[in-house]
């Protein structure tokens, strides 16, 4: 990933793995998902799909990711 991108993903992991901002953050990328503005517009033939995929996978990893560690949390056994 270029310099610009890896600040850009990095920022995104960094807000969604902060728990105040967390579904907001979700509820915002499905938003943009589902609205008809894009930063590329999808009218434009791999590109305007690239960054909806893009978005897509990032955000279903995260939230995955967060899924599994809080099941995980959940599952170990606690100290006293």
């Amino acid at each position: 990933m270029s310099f610009p991108l890896r600040s850009v993903y990095n920022w995104y992991r960094q807000l969604i793995a902060n728990p105040k901002y967390r579904w907001w953050i979700v509820a915002g990328t499905l938003i943009y998902l589902l609205s008809p503005f894009d930063v590329i517009p999808d009218f434009i033939p791999f590109l305007g799909e690239l960054d909806d995929a893009v978005l897509v996978t990032l955000v279903a990893t995260e939230v995955s990711q967060l899924l599994l560690d809080r099941m995980k949390s959940s599952k170990s056994p606690k100290s006293a």
